[in-house]
């Protein structure tokens, strides 16, 4: 991409992204993901109605009458956007791929993150780490995120998201908030997942389209592979065909929510075809 079309590109995003992150998100991404934990502030008069347990004895003992210690929540966060780029994101049907609906969801995130004075990396992954970004702080730093977000290309068309996780697990050693976004079109990955998921928040963001959900009666359709590159002919007026497509999706979709369910992982889907805002608020406010 020529850097001025790239440059172009990246203040469009930046203009409705940071928009949303600033005038909806503002509140509701301060209140979803908490602190690490609370820090020591104070130690102030106990005043009645206050908890026992939280009574500074030995200042207590010093000036001859209750003291208590306060605490404030440790606000700042380490947020973690772990992005599939593999070949499936380049799906989408009625002018949205995967690719920029994933886009517009990660730099909102971003945005959202460095509002609320956190920090934001991002592993790119494919069936391996195409690249990682270690987590900083500003607009600048942002602005890079989405700049690669949008001209980023992969070594691999393939996905294991087994090899983001573990990764993940290894690079960043503190507690952090994980957001995995992707189709989900992938191999078992629950033993990663689990292992991850015990040391850090992760949030699962399925971002798929509408014609891998349900396959639209309309004939001979060829069907290629964007991992492997395989094509196939297939009959879409044959009923037993895409019922069997449907149950398929139904099925994964099935097999996701038990796995997430399993492992504390809020996770919400989001379509090509529809508004990723309406999602995202949904997510906030379950987790609010």
């Amino acid at each position: 991409m020529e850097t001025s079309e790239l440059i172009k590109k990246v203040r469009q995003i930046e203009i409705k992204t940071r928009g949303l992150s600033n005038h909806i998100f503002a509140g509701e991404y301060h209140s979803a993901f908490k602190g690490r934990g609370m820090t020591f502030a104070e130690v102030r008069e106990y005043q009645y109605g206050d908890d026992v347990r939280s009574i500074d004895w030995n200042v207590t003992a010093r000036f001859n009458h209750p003291f208590v210690k306060v605490f404030e929540e440790e606000r700042e966060l380490t947020v973690m956007l772990l992005v599939d780029v593999s070949g499936s994101r380049n799906f989408g049907t009625r002018g949205k791929t995967k690719q920029s609906i994933t886009t517009e969801i990660a730099a909102t995130l971003a945005f959202s993150t460095i509002q609320n004075n956190d920090k934001v990396g991002v592993i790119f992954f494919s069936d391996k780490i195409e690249k990682f970004i270690p987590p900083q702080k500003g607009r600048k730093h942002v602005l890079h995120i989405i700049r690669d977000l949008i001209d980023f290309e992969p070594e691999s068309k393939h996905t294991d998201i087994s090899e983001a996780l573990r990764y993940f697990s290894n690079v960043i050693k503190k507690r952090s908030t994980a957001f995995l976004i992707s189709d989900f079109i992938s191999g078992d990955f629950a033993d990663a997942l689990n292992i991850a998921a015990r040391k850090h928040d992760i949030i699962a963001l399925q971002v798929y389209d509408a014609l891998e959900k349900e396959l639209p009666a309309v004939g001979l359709i060829k069907f290629a592979d964007a991992e492997t590159d395989a094509e196939i002919w297939v009959d879409s007026s044959d009923n037993r065909l895409r019922m069997a497509y449907k149950n398929h999706w139904e099925e994964n979709q099935v097999h996701l929510q038990k796995l997430f369910l399993k492992n504390n992982i809020d996770s919400v889907s989001v379509s090509t075809r529809e508004d990723f805002v309406k999602s995202l608020m949904k997510l906030f406010k379950m987790r609010a």
